[in-house]
């Protein structure tokens, strides 16, 4: 899930890319105020709550003669009451041996905070030096809805700015970080004694947008200070689309215009991390035994997935749900 989003066409798109890291990295939670945190608790309970039904996210299977890959997609941030531990996710996690995620624990903030401070607050050059008086006064609007302030949110860098604009309404709207796949599988995992592992650090996921160009950077927030309150139906939609197993709708809501608009960050949060997961899994394929592998559900959907990576290296890859 879920680094979720990725980042999407005009000004609206970049504001898509913040929610799509909810689909894509999982470490922004640690990076949301937790003013904004503390609110969910009544919200969760007020807000409409997805459906309790089964639904039935796409699930993938690499197998060679000694091993098995299972490939799930993920979303950091669900509302609670969707059940989509279905029998054959569940059979195939039970199968493994070893859970991948994206990274071992997405919820250590202990590993986040120093991270976090070091790489996304840049206070010689604060966000009112970089924004326009119109464009600094919107951000401080928006952090005041957050219970921040532009004041409070001036050293931060725009990366940081915006991916707490983005996700922090999401999370006051329901969509719950405990309730994510990540966060759930890791919890089972936990309790069945099977190790973790994960694909990427931390360190290397806050980097992805600390090594953005100022240019980009800087439009990520700009977008974002524009569209922020259109991501939680944007999320609703695109969590819907991974419930109903829907990949090609969910690549058309974050990713399709993303490649088209903004292809460097497409490039480097989608298909150069896809390429080095694909390496991964070809390393597990060339040892033995079973795993399950979940990551951000756009890494898993349009030309550039894990599994289109796969198949054109000669690996087969077979939907089982």
């Amino acid at each position: 899930m879920s680094l979720l989003s990725q980042f999407l066409a005009g000004a609206a798109q970049l504001s898509r890319a913040a929610v799509g890291a909810g689909l894509g990295l999982g470490l922004v939670f640690s990076a949301i105020p937790d003013a904004a945190l503390a609110r969910t608790a009544d919200l969760i309970q007020e807000e409409a709550v997805v459906s309790a039904e089964a639904t039935r996210p796409a699930l993938w299977v690499v197998r060679d003669a000694d091993s098995t890959i299972y490939l799930f997609g993920t979303v950091h941030l669900l509302r609670p009451g969707n059940d989509w531990m279905t029998p054959a996710v569940t059979e195939a996690f039970n199968a493994s041996e070893a859970l991948w995620l994206e990274i071992e624990d997405p919820q250590d903030q202990a590993a986040a905070t120093p991270l976090i401070m070091q790489h996304g607050l840049s206070p010689q050059t604060p966000l009112s030096s970089r924004l326009s008086a119109d464009e600094f006064a919107e951000l401080d609007r928006a952090a005041q809805a957050m219970g921040l302030s532009g004041v409070a949110m001036d050293p931060m860098r725009p990366w940081l700015a915006a991916i707490n604009l983005a996700v922090a309404p999401l999370v006051q709207a329901g969509f719950d970080p405990e309730a994510g796949v990540d966060v759930v599988l890791r919890g089972h995992a936990l309790e069945a004694g099977k190790p973790i592992h994960g694909l990427e650090t931390m360190e290397q996921q806050l980097m992805f947008f600390a090594n953005l160009s100022p240019e980009d950077e800087l439009d990520f927030l700009r977008s974002t200070l524009e569209n922020y309150e259109q991501g939680v139906a944007l999320l609703d939609q695109m969590a819907s689309a991974w419930s109903a197993g829907d990949p090609d709708t969910l690549y058309a809501l974050g990713g399709d215009d993303l490649k088209a608009e903004y292809p460097t960050i497409y490039e480097v949060i989608l298909t150069r991390r896809n390429a080095d997961w694909v390496g991964q899994i070809q390393q597990e394929l060339a040892g033995d035994g079973t795993v399950f592998m979940a990551v951000g559900a756009l890494h898993l959907a349009g030309p550039d997935s894990v599994q289109a990576q796969l198949e054109a290296q000669g690996v087969r890859v077979e939907r089982v749900q």
